[in-house]
């Protein structure tokens, strides 16, 4: 393909993050953008006056019909942007959640496989370097047959009380742990567990907000024996940045993982990776890419790179399709109804 024609939809945190990311990319050439806020068009045309700039995205696709976009509206929007752009034969990067609903994004997986569309979903950690190596250590059975994990993910989001602004203030939009955070932890069981057959004893908590949840709790079941919980909460003072954290369990040993380092406890030395028996430790240091700018994160880089490698066709392995999201968004939707069967708790009260 060349150098890419890009447009952007969308340019709140996520959309300025990524078209600063992506504007380093040399085959990269943004041309569009579209907003519906004054004074991003405002800073844009002072800043950017070499993007055209659109308050609708239908406007864009079809004046400017770029080779692909990046989707950052709120997740509500998601499916009119993405399923307008596949039929216009349109490359896409949606950020996550993919959709509001499990239907939703089997629609839009089935819609972008049938036209042949490059497609990839923001699932960020499945880029993270730490998480990658305990992809690789778990398919080598490293530490055995599983036989169970903990998925936990904590910031400090929500600080205040009442304090969650704009979509993510809004459930109907996509706001709550549940969908801004929660997702991320759900994904990263799907990537390195697997897909749940089943979820119980989920339960969403309020402890800052008035109207979305800030804390989800689940378990994870599978028919293979295996079970995990989840917990994610995105008031917890104790976190300055969102923190993944993984524990995994198996039959020859265990694992501890989280952005910047791994621990593993081995019941006997495994000579391929040169770990001993007893307790081991592998570093960021020990396995990081380098990435050629740096915003927020090397994986944030990474998969906006990757996103272009497969545009421009070669022996790529696509990462977090459109199909990957749709799974993630069905487990999603299991807590939510399950979380249905007992009473919403809130702490406040």
């Amino acid at each position: 393909m060349g150098q890419i024609k890009l447009g952007f939809i969308g340019l709140g945190r996520m959309g300025i993050t990524h078209l600063s990311i992506l504007n380093s990319n040399p085959n990269v050439n943004i041309t569009s953008a579209c907003d519906p806020s004054i004074i991003i068009n405002i800073f844009f045309k002072k800043y950017f006056d070499s993007i055209n700039l659109y308050h609708d995205h239908t406007e864009l696709i079809d004046k400017e019909k770029p080779d692909a976009i990046i989707v950052s509206t709120p997740p509500n929007l998601h499916y009119q942007v993405v399923e307008e752009a596949i039929k216009n034969n349109i490359n896409i990067f949606a950020e996550k959640p993919f959709t509001l609903s499990y239907k939703e994004s089997s629609i839009l997986a089935n819609l972008a496989e049938e036209k042949g569309i490059i497609n990839q979903a923001g699932y960020v950690n499945r880029f993270n370097d730490m998480f990658l190596k305990t992809k690789e250590l778990i398919v080598n059975n490293v530490i055995g047959k599983l036989t169970g994990f903990k998925s936990e993910m904590f910031s400090n989001t929500i600080s205040k009380e009442d304090t969650v602004e704009g979509w993510r203030g809004n459930e109907e939009l996509g706001g709550g742990c549940l969908n801004e955070m929660a997702s991320h932890a759900v994904d990263l069981v799907n990537y390195i567990i697997g897909v749940p057959d089943m979820v119980s004893k989920s339960v969403l908590s309020k402890i800052l907000s008035k109207s979305v949840d800030d804390v989800v709790s689940s378990t994870f079941i599978y028919k293979n024996g295996i079970s995990g919980t989840l917990y994610v909460n995105w008031c917890d003072p104790a976190y300055r940045k969102p923190s993944n954290k993984l524990e995994i369990s198996g039959t020859e040993g265990q694992l501890w993982v989280d952005q910047h380092g791994i621990k593993i406890f081995l019941k006997r030395a495994y000579e391929m990776y040169n770990l001993k028996e007893g307790l081991n430790k592998i570093y960021i240091t020990d396995v990081f890419n380098n990435v050629p700018f740096y915003v927020r994160g090397n994986e944030f880089t990474s998969q906006l790179y990757h996103f272009i490698k497969c545009l421009n066709g070669g022996d790529v392995k696509k990462v977090c399709t459109f199909r990957d999201a749709a799974e993630t968004q069905k487990v999603l939707n299991m807590i939510r109804e399950d979380s249905k069967k007992g009473k919403f708790y809130d702490a406040k009260n």
